[in-house]
């Protein structure tokens, strides 16, 4: 069976809900995180500047987009050459243009990523909960078979892999609010079988000899009574899942040829689909990642052009193709998808114009080589979100960045903490929910300051 949660529990921290438990009006049951791991630069994407089309010994500086844009159907609105499909599906969404991510010194990929997922800069004195681990435990499954929080796409085995497990975790919170992990969706059914070689009866025993151990054991060896007890229930949530039938979610060898071609991208294409019926059979909380690895995917110190053309295969017919698909069977309106990164790129300007930091690019001046041509250097004044679903304004364009360099934010600023709100909001979950946690409050966002985007969910 897969992990439900990375990384040890936490000993004897969590006290109790600190705010009264209550609810808000809801637009939204279910969240689907599409995460372009790695740095996807805006220019190249959702957020389209001036095309200037490659030539040997032009002016890198002179490099704004290297795809021609193409309209999309919201007026006004243009998507970077080879994101045609999700541009067809943009009268169903909104697209934030100002999202500006953290300052913190050099920038690291899993240093952005954790404060994105968690809303908590790096370190902390505790560790922070996902965002999908908050919701698992404030809302509950939909499906009490189908666990709450699924992680689709992200592998342990790959660089910087303690970095990444530090945030693919409920923290505080407990094992059975954790991510059930999914790495590889073409082998999703694997995840909730028996590993290879042990049958049903003799898995059986197993977690019975596992319940009996942690009887057994000493208070304090596997974590406080509340954590004890919480992996005892991730446990429990494990056996229920393998012997239901709703397990056939992850079975995408069921899917109609026709609809799993669509899909048929790669791992995250299929993990969009697993998302899809995961969400049809209840999932609260849907993460699917195009895998963070070093110098891979949307991490592109080099050849920055070549890979996102490829990346832009990767990912458009997907994620039309779920908002499509979750809106013909009438689980749009309540289910938010959220399509982000941890920060931009530019070819330039590494960190933000007034805020520079180490160059970790060898970008010349003169580009003489086609590797070269790209967004290669990490920005982190100007991205952008898309939202689609759960409550989310139709056919909307909120923010704005500058159309020459610097690229940066001009109107609207977003940062983590307005996100993370707004999906709160979204879902109910007031914007005071904390726990104490060493005595002291633990809110959703730090120290309880985040505000909800009202404007893009239509209720400025």
């Amino acid at each position: 069976m897969a992990a439900l949660a990375a990384g040890s529990p936490v000993t004897g921290l969590l006290s109790g809900c600190s705010s009264p438990r209550r609810r808000e009006a809801t637009s939204a049951d279910t969240v689907i995180l599409l995460w372009m791991a790695g740095g996807m630069a805006h220019t190249e994407t959702f957020d389209p500047k001036a095309y200037t089309p490659f030539e040997k010994g032009m002016e890198a500086n002179r490099v704004l987009s290297t795809f021609p844009s193409y309209p999309t159907v919201l007026d006004g609105i243009r998507f970077s050459e080879g994101l045609q499909r999700i541009g067809d599906v943009m009268d169903r969404g909104t697209l934030i243009r100002s999202y500006v991510s953290a300052d913190m010194g050099h920038i690291l990929h899993t240093r952005h990523q954790y404060h994105w997922h968690t809303c908590y800069e790096p370190p902390q004195s505790v560790l922070a909960p996902h965002i999908g681990a908050w919701i698992a435990k404030e809302l509950g499954p939909l499906n009490p078979v189908i666990p709450a929080f699924v992680d689709i796409g992200q592998r342990f085995t790959v660089g910087e892999a303690e970095e990444l497990k530090a945030f693919h975790t409920a923290g505080f919170l407990g094992s059975e609010y954790g991510p059930f992990m999914i790495p590889d969706p073409g082998q999703g059914l694997e995840s909730v079988r028996p590993p290879v070689g042990m049958d049903v009866a003799r898995f059986e025993k197993r977690n019975r000899l596992y319940n009996e151990l942690i009887d057994r054991s000493p208070v304090g060896e596997y974590g406080s009574d509340y954590q004890r007890e919480s992996l005892r229930r991730s446990m429990e949530q494990s056996y229920r899942l393998l012997k239901s039938p709703e397990a056939a979610a992850f079975d995408l060898s069921q899917e109609p040829k026709e609809s799993y071609d669509i899909y048929n991208t790669g791992r995250f294409g299929l993990g969009c689909l697993m998302a899809k019926r995961l969400t049809e059979q209840g999932a609260r909380f849907i993460s699917v990642t195009t895998e963070y690895e070093p110098f891979f995917g949307f991490d592109t110190h080099e050849n920055g052009h070549t890979r996102m053309a490829d990346m832009k295969k990767l990912i458009d017919a997907p994620v039309a193709q779920l908002v499509k698909d979750l809106e013909r069977s009438g689980h749009l309106d309540r289910t938010l998808i959220v399509i982000a990164s941890e920060f931009s790129r530019d070819m330039m300007v590494e960190g933000r114009p007034d805020l520079k930091v180490q160059e970790q690019v060898n970008q010349p001046d003169i580009i003489h080589e086609m590797k070269h041509y790209g967004m290669h250097r990490h920005f982190t004044d100007g991205s952008s979100i898309l939202m689609f679903g759960g409550g989310i304004r139709k056919g909307y364009a909120y923010g704005r960045t500058a159309d020459e360099r610097p690229c940066k934010t001009i109107e609207k600023p977003v940062k983590i903490d307005q996100v993370h709100q707004t999906i709160y909001h979204a879902l109910g979950i007031p914007p005071d929910r904390n726990y104490e946690v060493e005595g002291r409050p633990f809110y959703t966002t730090p120290d309880g300051k985040g505000e909800a985007i009202l404007e893009i969910l239509g209720k400025a």
